[in-house]
């Protein structure tokens, strides 16, 4: 595509159709691409059903008691009732490469977890480079203890499983909302008052396993879905890991 936009600025028959010079399409295509990128990025309505198509399954599932859906222009947080659990947060967010995505965003009072749901449509990387620069933006809030930091992240959009991101996953696809759909990646956050910070990724949380259950993870095959976040404060320094785990016998690291 980038090599096809550039070689239109040749293409002087097909500019003289739209009345254009190859002067006026070269000084012209930075502000169209700005423009073009700004309407793909306004529209959410997409993002939201998808998110919200997923959630409803899990209502419909019996794994929630009910979804409260966000007053959109004020926030973007659904309130999940999960039984035994309480109240969950998904915070729906775009690429996590942005500040938007990975910083600006609070954990409401109510929550017992709190989770940022990465719904990122970007083809720029893999999801894993997604996730790993996500994460590195909001470290130093992940780390401050005075900071009511969320319990979770998620990776996940209507891209998974087609043939635009191929899922390790897609075994455990499930029909929602008129697609096959693959198991979330699902990665837990550490608790700032351990002294580990989970580098060994032995922080639990509940609703991981409620949300992979939709999809025929049950309890013994869990751990083998849930990835991690963690961090080791060595020499001065602090070090990052983010695991992400596909299946029994199927993960990768990445260590900064």
């Amino acid at each position: 595509m980038d090599g096809l936009i550039n070689k239109l600025v040749t293409e002087t028959e097909i500019l003289a159709r739209y009345g254009l010079t190859a002067e006026e399409y070269r000084d012209a295509l930075p502000a169209a691409i700005e423009a073009t990128r700004g309407r793909m990025s306004a529209s959410n309505a997409g993002r939201r059903r998808f998110l919200l198509d997923i959630l409803k399954a899990l209502q419909q599932a019996g794994l929630v008691d009910s979804v409260t859906k966000p007053q959109y222009g004020d926030d973007t947080v659904y309130r999940l009732a999960v039984p035994g659990l309480g109240n969950v947060a998904i915070i729906q967010k775009g690429c996590p490469d942005g500040a938007h995505s990975s910083i600006r965003w609070s954990v409401p009072d109510w929550a017992r977890e709190t989770y940022l749901w990465w719904l990122c449509d970007s083809m720029k990387a893999e999801p894993g480079e997604h996730v790993a620069k996500g994460i590195q933006r909001m470290r130093s809030r992940i780390l401050d203890p005075a900071d009511r930091t969320v319990d979770g992240v998620i990776f996940h959009n209507h891209l998974c499983g087609t043939p635009k991101r191929l899922c390790p996953k897609q075994d455990r696809a499930v029909r929602i909302g008129g697609q096959l759909v693959p198991p979330p990646c699902v990665y837990v956050t550490p608790d700032t008052q351990t002294t580990d910070l989970n580098w060994d990724g032995r922080q639990q949380r509940v609703f991981p396993g409620i949300l992979l259950s939709l999809f025929g993870i049950g309890e013994q095959t869990l751990p083998a879905y849930v990835g991690h976040v963690g961090f080791q404060r060595k020499s001065g320094e602090v070090r990052t890991t983010i695991t992400a785990r596909f299946g029994v016998g199927r993960s990768t690291t990445y260590r900064r």
